[in-house]
């Protein structure tokens, strides 16, 4: 048990040191912080100036640079809980069925007569035949576009309900396609959010699903939750639809298949539009700031094959037809289609400044949100407070460190101090771990390192029990300790194991700090098994090789 191979012992120190040099960047925390920010500049084309060079100079190419993430509540930052008014897309994905079930009802149209859409509530449909009679032929046509849907909870069910109402059919969202488009439009919402966030260069955000129609939204480090709600942006939504007519009455009255909504730049002028758009941002690839032939700042964008050929057939077929780029219910500009235009690409202009088109670029590209969101909750943690916690988190932990050091020399002598080096290197690896995982570090998670401090000398406690029963019923010191932790090793895995499962369970069942705590937790658990089971035994191994003491204290 005290014999450890060459490969072995190389392999526990190389181990060790790697982990603990993984550890020494979050000593000069702002430096390297700084040192990774200005490289990350310089990648991304940021012209390179004599400060950002030194900045990025500032620590060693050679050392390791990754840091552990600190959370909301250590270094600051926007807190927001926003709501995904999911009711808007019921009336957009009903509305996409207009198409369908016109070409439907028209291939029966010496059946049923005309076919023409009424206007009717956001959330159905409403179409009128001429001929009432043929009421069955027409619903039996609208069905057959239902479509089943994919789950376990609804086997059977399909996306669409149509009955009749006198001459007219309604159709609605069935309560399965509802329950569907729900959890569509979060998971869509929740993946736009974090790509925005992302695309700033954020560190580590906590961006999770609270409840049915609610998103938690935490960010480190930025200034403030209005900021981190500009950041957020709007929906954007762009859409290009034709032009109907323009007005400059705000109560024009429309017709269902119409909207009237208000022009971006010019106050009291008003755009008709057909409601139904012929491109949407679905179809869009990318955008990119840039400048107009008149050197104002304008957005280029660039649309899948798909949306380029709509593109090129519309504009081919409508020469001198006004044309309206919508972005969030607002008219961006409506110029007239001077030519065909191939190829899906384009330019947006309007009053913009550059700061904002490179916002909304970010925006368009990382796609639009389904649906408006609404801000719950709003809060902003300054840097101060999270400087008071992690001075609080680092007394903790210097307490807790200082009086398991003394405690385990005091209890167990020159073993002591074994288990006590073996805890040292144990904290390196916790923090290495962290960092090369990229974890958030949050007051929870102190906790969890504060715990395993706490925790880590219980196996060298175990088996230094164990060696003192052996010594005692007349065993060799060399004997004593191989007993010492032949014996001990059950009851160390057994007593480690059943708390990682708990981690495991906490970081499933968890959410936020919860999975903070239980992810230092469980890497403690792990580190601590090695440093005990392994680290120690090679110091006490090195230490009796060496010596070859008679005798032993622990």
């Amino acid at each position: 048990m005290l014999q450890f191979s060459f490969a072995k012992k190389l392999l526990i120190w190389a181990v060790c040191v790697v982990g603990v040099l993984m550890a020494v960047p979050n000593l000069f925390y702002n430096t390297v912080e700084q040192s990774n920010d200005a490289k990350a500049a310089l990648i991304a084309g940021v012209p390179a100036t004599d400060a950002l060079t030194a900045q990025a100079e500032g620590w060693p190419a050679w050392m390791p640079s990754s840091l552990v993430n600190l959370g909301l509540d250590l270094r600051g930052g926007a807190h927001l809980l926003a709501e995904v008014q999911v009711e808007e897309v019921y009336a957009e994905r009903i509305g996409s069925y207009w198409p369908l079930v016109r070409d439907a009802l028209r291939e029966e149209r010496a059946v049923v007569g005309g076919v023409r859409r009424q206007d009717s509530a956001d959330h159905e449909l409403r179409v009128r035949i001429a001929k009432p009679e043929a009421m069955d032929v027409a619903l039996a046509k609208v069905r057959a576009l239902a479509s089943p849907i994919q789950s376990l909870s609804n086997v059977g069910a399909t996306d669409i309900d149509a009955r009749a109402e006198g001459a007219d059919i309604i159709i609605t969202l069935s309560e399965a396609e509802r329950l569907a488009t729900d959890q569509r439009t979060m998971e869509q919402s929740l993946e736009v959010v974090r790509r925005r966030i992302d695309a700033a260069g954020t560190r580590e955000p906590t961006i999770q699903r609270q409840g049915d129609r609610r998103i938690l939204i935490q960010v480190p480090g930025i200034g403030s939750a209005e900021e981190l709600k500009i950041l957020i942006g709007k929906t954007a939504r762009l859409t290009f639809h034709p032009v109907l007519g323009r007005t400059s009455d705000a109560d024009t009255r429309v017709t269902g298949r119409q909207i009237l909504l208000p022009d971006a730049e010019q106050e009291g002028l008003f755009y008709i539009l057909e409601k139904t758009p012929t491109i949407t941002g679905d179809h869009l690839v990318d955008a990119q700031p840039t400048f107009d032939q008149n050197n104002q700042a304008a957005i280029s964008f660039r649309l899948n094959p798909t949306g380029g050929r709509i593109f090129g057939e519309y504009t081919a077929a409508n020469i001198g037809q006004a044309f309206a780029i919508v972005l969030d219910n607002e008219v961006l500009s409506a110029p007239t289609i001077q030519s065909h235009i191939p190829g899906g690409s384009g330019i947006i202009t309007g009053r913009f400044d550059i700061e904002g088109t490179t916002r909304l670029a970010i925006q368009l590209r990382a796609g639009a949100l389904p649906a408006k969101v609404t801000y719950l909750e709003e809060r902003t943690i300054g840097p101060e407070l999270g400087q008071d916690s992690i001075d609080a988190g680092a007394l903790a932990s210097l307490v807790a460190f200082t009086a398991v050091l003394i405690f385990m020399i005091l209890s167990y002598g020159l073993f002591g101090v074994f288990a006590n080096i073996a805890l040292i290197i144990n904290v390196g690896l916790i923090f290495g771990l962290l960092s090369m995982i990229g974890a958030t570090l949050t007051l929870p998670g102190i906790a969890g390192i504060v715990l395993t401090i706490g925790m880590a000398v219980d196996a060298n406690v175990l088996v230094f029990e164990r060696i003192r029963e052996e010594l005692k019923a007349g065993k060799n010191p060399v004997r004593a300790i191989e007993l010492g932790y032949e014996r001990a090793f059950s009851a160390i895995i057994d007593a480690n194991i059943t708390t990682l499962i708990a981690a495991i369970i906490l970081f499933v069942m968890g959410a936020g700090p919860v999975r903070g705590f239980a992810i230092t937790l469980g890497i403690g658990i792990v580190t601590s098994v090695f440093t005990a089971i392994w680290v120690t035994r090679l110091l006490i191994s090195a230490y009796m090789g060496r010596l070859r003491p008679k005798t032993i204290e622990v």
